[in-house]
């Protein structure tokens, strides 16, 4: 199969977590949801590990995969604020790192500096997608887990800030060091 259509196939299975979430939302039987949530945690895994081990990664998988997951653990979480499942304040601290990496997305695409940054995904940044999805089942099944699993969240989405801002700015010095060994005329084709 062709590098491409690979590449099609490894996105498109990505973007199945968009109809997993409108399924979530329309569904409120709790084995079904079980299902769709394993279903998204599955298709998350799967997808990176054929992209790695087939050496299909690329600028749109990489981009695709973690909006897909966003959207999916997003409407599922609003999916129970809404129906009273979860408390408002429980969902902010669910979502606390996808905001902050959003906004530290948007402030490297505005800020010259940060620019030529790669944003890839870290290892707690998983590590905070496990665990969001393990709050996303313990809604369903174990409700009492869910205080301590938010817990877990919350911190360990605060580790992820402080890693993938710390990755950032690494990244932007070694770029600018990169850049300041260049003849002049160089300087303003990379800047």
């Amino acid at each position: 199969m062709r590098r491409r259509t690979s590449l099609v196939l490894l996105n498109t299975f990505s973007l199945c977590r968009l109809p997993l979430a409108a399924a979530f939302v329309l569904w409120e039987a709790s084995l079904v949801r079980v299902g769709l949530v394993v279903a998204a945690a599955l298709s998350d895994f799967l997808d990176g590990w054929i992209a790695r081990r087939k050496h299909l990664e690329s600028y749109w998988g990489a981009l695709i995969d973690p909006l897909a997951d966003r959207g999916f653990v997003m409407v599922a979480l609003l999916t129970y604020v809404l129906e009273g499942r979860l408390s408002l304040a429980a969902f902010c601290v669910l979502v606390v790192r996808d905001v902050a990496t959003g906004l530290g997305f948007l402030v490297a695409r505005v800020v010259p500096r940060f620019r030529p940054v790669k944003f890839q995904a870290r290892m707690l940044g998983k590590v905070v997608t496990t665990l969001q999805l393990g709050a996303l089942l313990a809604v369903l099944v174990v409700p009492v887990l869910v205080p301590l699993l938010v817990a877990a969240v919350g911190l360990t989405a605060l580790a992820s800030v402080v890693d993938y801002t710390a990755a950032v700015l690494r990244s932007a010095a070694r770029h600018a060091a990169k850049v300041e060994h260049l003849p002049e005329s160089s300087r303003q084709r990379v800047a």
